[in-house]
């Protein structure tokens, strides 16, 4: 199970084990995004075919709609349309999009990593960026690799990893970033681009069927399947039978698990440091107890938390006991 949290990063969760296991299933659900169909956003059937095949995740259809939306804002640069606007860019996925990949070989990018920042788990994938300081980026978080986004979340790596979420599609998403730039600019001359921009935005959106709303029902209804919220807030979602098998809590807290980390970066010397790794060591041997009875979830836990953590010290003690524990 914890081998889903190497050092790699790659973009697995608990639910790819199976996967792992029976690839055949993999590749049924990769070759229906051949059978895609594309016409509602009006995309190449060839690009909407690359994307999802490079990056191996489905794209939900307000990916291109909002694509044609930007087109429509800036044909020449869609990808800059609300660069000197509000800020965003489009990145990730939107570069095959952009034909900015035609020069590179496939083998070159790595796309699970593409556009990844430092404290994204796997299921959070970046489509749009802003304040590079803040390092400040909107991506899909999903449940499942092979299923749709959940929502939308927004994240700025130089303040930790927390995820929030600002809607179920893209452009609810950008809908609140112009709310929030429309109440910081007192300039009346940048604000009527911004309204101009904000108007024509919730127009597509109606036209399209998409709800501007930061909570929607389809959010809740997630939220209620939530097991732990963990160290990024967005909350961890695993399978759990009407026995209760799937899921069971780690034996600490996230805030004692944070002081467990902290005491392990902070340590004065390799000695200290590997004492304070005693009660990871001992959680390492919980979990192999709850796969062996099925409750994958404690291990998704614990390595998301580590993950997200986010300390290169701690990082690099993890990765080796996490590849070992894998194996045994």
């Amino acid at each position: 199970m914890s081998v889903l949290w190497s050092a790699s990063r790659t973009r697995f969760s608990p639910h790819s084990e199976l996967k792992l296991f029976f690839p055949e299933t993999w590749c049924e659900k990769t070759k229906d995004i051949k059978k895609r169909r594309s016409s509602e956003a009006d995309i190449p059937n060839h690009l909407c075919h690359e994307v999802e095949t490079c990056y191996r995740l489905k794209m939900p259809e307000d990916f291109y709609h909002f694509w044609k939306f930007c087109e429509e804002l800036d044909p020449d640069k869609p990808c800059d349309a609300l660069q000197a606007s509000i800020g965003l860019q489009l990145v990730g996925p939107y570069d095959i999009l952009a034909g900015k990949h035609k020069k590179t070989s496939r083998g070159d990018v790595n796309f699970s990593l593409h556009w990844r920042f430092f404290y994204d788990p796997p299921e959070f994938q970046t489509v749009l960026t802003g304040d590079s300081k803040m390092q400040y980026h909107v991506g899909y978080f999903r449940d499942v690799p092979d299923e749709l986004p959940v929502w939308v979340g927004e994240n700025e790596a130089k303040k930790g990893c927390t995820i929030s979420q600002v809607g179920d599609n893209i452009f609810a998403a950008v809908k609140l970033v112009l709310s929030r730039k429309l109440k910081e600019l007192p300039d009346k001359k940048k604000s009527g681009i911004l309204k101009a921009i904000d108007e024509k935005l919730t127009e597509t959106a109606k036209k399209m069927g998409y709800s501007l709303e930061q909570k929607t029902v389809k959010i809740k209804q997630r939220d209620k399947k939530v097991v732990t919220k963990s160290f990024h807030g967005a909350g961890l979602v695993v399978p759990v039978d009407k026995n209760g098998v799937g899921y069971r809590e780690l034996p600490e807290t996230n805030a004692s698990l944070k002081r467990i980390c902290k005491a392990i970066v902070e340590a004065p010397n390799d000695d200290q440091r590997l004492k304070a790794f005693a009660p990871i060591q001992e959680m390492l041997t919980f979990v192999q107890f709850a796969n062996d009875e099925c409750d994958y979830g404690m291990g998704y836990e614990l390595g998301i938390n580590l993950f997200c953590y986010g300390s290169h010290v701690s990082y690099k003690l993890f990765s080796a006991p996490f590849r070992w524990s894998s194996l045994v």
